[in-house]
């Protein structure tokens, strides 16, 4: 049975550097992640983008506790696009990432293309996506600057990377004190897609308070969203957001306004 495509909208709902004291409706446990995902989907989100902690809230690549919380979302809300994630956080090897996802052997899975090549021989990252491919995991690779792009446009022409399916998320910023995205800061990824030649899906993150504006840039010109604490607490007027759904739905009601 083939995977299911990425929806437009995606909710990041904690990322692996926020916590609790950064908002007190970030989830960090299992069961708070599947209520805000629940309560995200509710309000339009059509996928996740999952991250864990452990029990003293830090990041973790733990394939029982990821095969804990899919099949938790499986059960709450089954018409969910669930999306794990390999990345580091300076914690972690290529190797280990690749390991994990070989275990979990999860429908969607997000994996930063500097993370996953670091330290590592084109022959074992060949490998693994490969692997990815013929299991049918769908790997959305994370560029953080257009230069990412045309590293990605080598790989595909190389044999390294398939561009059967390619999904990309383009990155805004940089998870930094202050960072605030800007709606022309995509400007410069689409010109090296454009150049690149590559057909594939694209997505936009973004930072700060301008959040829901690159956002809604990025629906416009025919890419997807992806939203939530991860990124961004701000709602487009500058206020803090009650929750990870209040942006969804902001999101969503702005897509409809600005198409009125």
């Amino acid at each position: 049975m083939p995977a299911r495509r990425l929806p437009d909208i995606m909710v990041a709902p904690n990322g692996a550097r926020r916590g609790k004291q950064d908002h007190p409706a970030l989830p960090i446990t299992i069961e708070e992640t599947v209520d805000t995902v629940v309560a995200c989907h509710q309000a339009g989100a059509g996928g996740a983008h999952l991250h864990i902690r452990d029990a003293e809230g830090k990041h973790i690549l733990d394939a029982g506790m990821y095969r804990e919380l899919l099949a938790e979302l499986s059960r709450a809300v089954p018409d969910l696009v669930a999306q794990i994630t390999t990345e580091s956080v300076g914690m972690y090897s290529s190797r280990q990432q690749q390991a994990l996802v070989r275990e979990l052997c999860p429908e969607h899975v997000s994996i930063a293309l500097r993370e996953i090549c670091a330290g590592e021989s084109e022959t074992s990252v060949k490998a693994f996506f490969d692997w990815a491919g013929q299991e049918g995991v769908v790997v959305q690779h994370i560029l953080y600057a257009p230069d990412d792009v045309d590293w990605l446009a080598d790989l595909v022409r190389r044999g390294i990377v398939s561009e059967q399916d390619l999904e990309v998320l383009f990155v805004l910023g940089r998870y930094s004190v202050g960072q605030q995205s800007q709606p022309s800061d995509l400007d410069p990824f689409l010109e090296s897609a454009k150049r690149s030649g590559l057909d594939m899906g694209w997505a936009l993150c973004a930072f700060g308070q301008l959040e829901t504006d690159c956002l809604l840039r990025a629906l416009e010109l025919g890419g997807k969203a992806r939203i939530g604490f991860e990124n961004s607490l701000f709602n487009r007027d500058g206020t803090l957001a009650r929750d990870n759904a209040e942006r969804v739905s902001e999101l969503v009601a702005a897509m409809g306004s600005d198409r009125l």
